[in-house]
């Protein structure tokens, strides 16, 4: 089959390309750096010609206000893209617990983008993931100060990208699920706890406090961004470290 990969120079998409070559389709990967422009449409109707497969995992430069526009409009210009070239199946990357977190924009952006994908014109399948190993260091950043690193205690479920992008190429490469895909990590920490593992193994001298109101994740109530029920990836964290 031939495949569309939307974001296809990114973390995921690059891997996702790569699988799907390994397994005898034919991916091609598109972005701007590749003159295709998700939001002008530039492009669009070119990359998606003769694809039987478009797989997006573009994303939105911010998550604040301004995401929930991003996804509506790459959306609506894929789907008109995809329609007019006759595509078959259109796969997006979602989060586990997505429409569980109202409180931040990103999530409401990515459930509206599930949203626009559900009720759009083409054979769908949406594959949730867990928050990614490589983004760690990442939100350990966010709330850094000085000697410490403050941390929520809420549990999250990491799953290493390379997890990620095989199971997007398995639904990819599959029928239209016309549903959802949750896949995770096979462990489940609390965050700070996380940040001191993470820590620990840099030989990082900065302690993790615990502090309820911290960062992003703080907006989280309860276990939804995990799922013990997901399909289980089997990379674990403290070997993805080494």
């Amino acid at each position: 089959m031939k495949f569309a990969v939307i974001g296809g120079t990114g973390l995921i998409g690059s891997q996702v390309v790569k699988n799907l070559n390994a397994g005898g389709h034919e991916a091609v990967p598109h972005s701007q750096s590749t003159g295709v422009d998700v939001i002008s449409g530039q492009g669009l109707d070119e990359a998606v010609a003769g694809a039987d497969v478009i797989v997006n995992l573009t994303n939105s430069p911010t998550f604040d206000e301004a995401s929930p526009a991003f996804f509506r409009t790459s959306m609506d210009n894929l789907l008109a893209a995809g329609q007019k070239g006759g595509v078959r199946h259109f796969v997006i990357l979602s989060i586990v617990g997505v429409d569980q977190v109202p409180e931040l924009d990103y999530y409401r952006a990515k459930a509206l983008q599930e949203e626009i994908l559900t009720v759009g014109p083409i054979p769908y399948s949406i594959v949730r993931a867990t928050q990614f190993m490589e983004f760690i260091d990442a939100v350990l950043s966010w709330t850094a100060d000085g000697d410490t690193v403050r941390l929520p205690a809420t549990p999250i479920q990491p799953m290493a990208a390379k997890d990620v992008a095989a199971a997007v190429a398995e639904v990819a490469g599959g029928t239209p699920l016309m549903g959802i895909r949750n896949i995770a990590g096979p462990e489940v920490f609390s965050l700070d706890e996380l940040g001191r593992l993470t820590l620990a193994h840099n030989s990082d001298g900065r302690a993790v406090v615990t502090d309820p109101t911290a960062g992003m994740f703080a907006a989280v109530k309860g276990d939804v961004l995990t799922d013990k029920d997901a399909q289980l990836a089997p990379t674990r964290y403290t070997d993805w470290l080494s």
